[in-house]
């Protein structure tokens, strides 16, 4: 979409799309070249061009990298695969001026910071900024497979009949499955409390990890996405903490990652911690 609105608009040249050092933002060859990362593109070379990283959050490095080819800038508010590393909102703020400064579209990759993950709807919503395009699934289809791709009328315009397609786009029990998951989501009260529980559990974090410094050096994260940054391997964490019945997954910058269901309750938390403080206490 993002080439295809500067084809329109008479720049076919603007093709490149800036990203960040520790994205991911999926698995085809396009995505796997845009997060740029060995791990994924070991053996599924040449990798696609067109892509161009920069230092996470380095908003200095990203204005140098900008040039006569750059058409958009592609960012996760959050980045899960890249170690639970959140922008600011003056990040998120800069990065809409500056995409307006230099005719690039902004491109959010809010696949798993978005569905009411960090307590609005969509991770960009605390920074009060819009993005001209969003991705996002995974919670969108609570389970079922089913993603989707938000646009503004400016990125969307250049998408005419015939230009794009899907042959499963839209299907009936997938759309009626997402409109379930919202309905719940948007329920009065509900996003309030995501973010009450994950207030409450990034405290009871904070307190895990000064009392096992051996086993946890950080904690990170906004609303129900948390990240751990683990002393011993992270993967070894993850396996102790699955031993004793609390599941998580690895990420980048050794961390472990928190991604309780949206409906959590104290007593989840509880039952959560304890593991982790058995687990932290072994450790040391």
């Amino acid at each position: 979409m993002a080439r295809r609105y500067h084809h329109g608009n008479g720049a076919p040249e603007r093709y490149r799309i800036l990203t960040f050092e520790g994205a991911f933002h999926g698995r085809t060859l396009a995505t796997i070249a845009a997060g740029g990362q060995a791990k994924h593109l070991e053996g599924f070379g040449p990798p696609v061009d067109g892509f161009d990283q920069v230092p996470f959050a380095n908003m200095n490095a990203l204005r140098a990298a900008i040039g006569p080819e750059t058409a958009a800038i592609l960012v996760e508010p959050i980045q899960g695969e890249g170690g639970v590393r959140a922008l600011d909102v003056e990040d998120l703020k800069h990065l809409r001026s500056v995409a307006d400064e230099f005719g690039l579209l902004l491109f959010l990759d809010e696949v798993q910071c978005g569905m009411g993950r960090t307590g609005k709807l969509f991770a960009h919503e605390w920074a009060g900024i819009a993005p001209d395009i969003l991705s996002t699934a995974k919670g969108l289809g609570g389970g079922f497979p089913v993603g989707a791709c938000l646009a503004n009328e400016k990125a969307a315009g250049a998408m005419t009949a015939g230009s794009h397609g899907s042959t499963f786009g839209g299907n009936p029990l997938a759309m009626a499955v997402a409109n379930a998951v919202l309905d719940e989501l948007l329920t009065d009260g509900f996003l309030p409390q995501v973010e009450r529980m994950g207030g409450a559990l990034l405290e009871r974090l904070e307190k895990v990890v000064q009392a096992a410094p051996k086993a946890f050096a950080e904690v990170r994260g906004i609303g129900l996405m948390i990240g751990l940054k683990t002393v011993p391997p992270c993967r070894e964490l993850m396996a102790a903490l699955r031993k004793e019945g609390l599941l998580t997954v690895a990420a980048g910058d050794n961390v472990v990652r928190l991604l309780p269901p949206l409906i959590l309750e104290e007593t989840h938390i509880n039952e959560a911690v304890a593991i982790l403080e058995h687990v932290g206490s072994e450790v040391a």
